[in-house]
């Protein structure tokens, strides 16, 4: 196998080493064997370096790192929404939060003592990343994040759908990925629905809501369909678990009597919007409806979806592997996971050989050579 995005002789940047944050050993392994596989001029056994973060009885920790990392490219592999990692502290289990593995992960960088050549740090799903503007006396801290990182060293941040590009602005000097898993959903949508139709007479491309346009707008683009929204009516009178309640969704748009629809959202988190705007595209008259998330967060249970399937609301949700998932998610005949190792890995490859990514960024020959072999499939 070979990494197609770079030369065989091109130099690489600083000898390869990837480092595990709790919770993300199955997706490294995986990244792991890609990069064996890529680099078969390379004789090596691993690229993983061991690292461990052991904790006191008071819940305090530090970082062990097992070998030296002196003028290596390193890349950290960081999943702070991993709920499923605990500790003890003072005697009870207690499940690791998003604080905690953003701690970890700069006591990783500290131990380092700025030895690396370069660090990289790939963060699926962008810390504190929801908290991308300040609308009252709030804290911004996905940007202090940000700074943060790059102050200790980091020279580049890689995160997949960030909920708000635009939180980048915080670090203009410093380098930040937002990579989109599009490609990567069409594929699995062809393989998972093999009569999918992907043209503009039969399917349509939803936003769940007007912030996620732009990443919509781009399938729409790509897939030449066309695109509708959804707006959210909020009651600015209340205030319930932090924000305004949804009072009703409106939706914008061509007609969707008798489509296939994809919604597509960068998280579903409770999933109670998704299920609105299902419910409302099924009495406009939608024949099938298919989710794109990248993060598949169900922090309310997955009974929820479970009546929605059977209800025929929703047909099939397609989540990525790159966060921590709900271990019921195996189970489910509507859940199809989306393996995005092979593409963290070509990522990482051809960074570390100091490439560009821009073709990795922006697959639009590649969905295009995809649509076309699907629809000779169809024919």
């Amino acid at each position: 196998m070979m990494n197609n995005f770079i030369a065989d002789d091109t130099p690489i940047y600083g000898k390869l080493s990837i480092i595990s944050m709790k919770g993300c050993e199955e997706i490294t392994s995986r990244i792991d064997g890609y990069l064996r596989r890529f680099r078969t001029y390379e004789d090596m056994d691993s690229y993983i370096i061991r690292v461990n973060c052991p904790r006191f009885g008071t819940g305090e920790a530090k970082c062990v790192i097992g070998e030296s990392v002196r003028g290596h490219d390193v890349y950290i592999i960081c999943d702070v929404f991993n709920y499923g990692v605990t500790y003890k502290m003072y005697g009870e289990e207690i499940r690791m939060s998003p604080d905690d593995h953003y701690q970890d992960l700069k006591r990783i960088i500290a131990a380092m003592g700025g030895k690396a050549r370069r660090v990289t740090v790939v963060m699926p799903m962008l810390y504190e990343g929801r908290q991308h503007r300040r609308t009252g006396r709030e804290s911004l801290d996905s940007a202090l994040m940000l700074q943060e990182l790059t102050n200790m060293g980091v020279s580049n941040i890689i995160t997949f759908d960030a909920h708000d590009p635009r939180i980048s602005n915080a670090i203009p000097l410093s380098g930040f990925d937002d990579v989109q898993p599009t490609y990567q959903m069409i594929k699995a949508i062809s393989r998972a629905v093999p009569d999918i139709s992907l043209n503009k007479f039969d399917t349509i491309v939803i936003s769940p809501d007007e912030g996620g346009m732009q990443r919509c707008m781009y399938y729409s683009s790509v897939l030449q369909l066309d695109l509708g929204m959804f707006y959210k009516r909020r009651d600015y009178s209340k205030i319930v678990d932090g924000k305004n309640p949804i009072v009703a969704h409106e939706y914008l748009g061509r007609d969707v009597n008798g489509k296939d629809v994809i919604i597509v959202d960068d998280m579903i988190a409770s999933g109670e919007s998704m299920i609105d705007v299902a419910t409302s595209l099924k009495k406009h008259g939608a024949k099938r409806i298919f989710v794109f998330s990248s993060f598949g967060l169900f922090v309310n249970g997955l009974e929820v979806f479970d009546k929605a399937y059977e209800a025929g609301i929703i047909n099939k949700i397609f989540t990525t592997n790159l966060i921590y998932r709900n271990p019921g998610l195996k189970d489910r005949e509507w859940h199809y996971e989306v393996d995005m190792s092979k593409y963290l890995s070509l990522l990482i490859d051809t960074l570390n050989h100091d490439e560009t990514i821009s073709d990795l960024l922006n697959p639009v020959k590649k969905i295009q050579a995809l649509v076309k072999k699907l629809e000779e499939n169809q024919a």
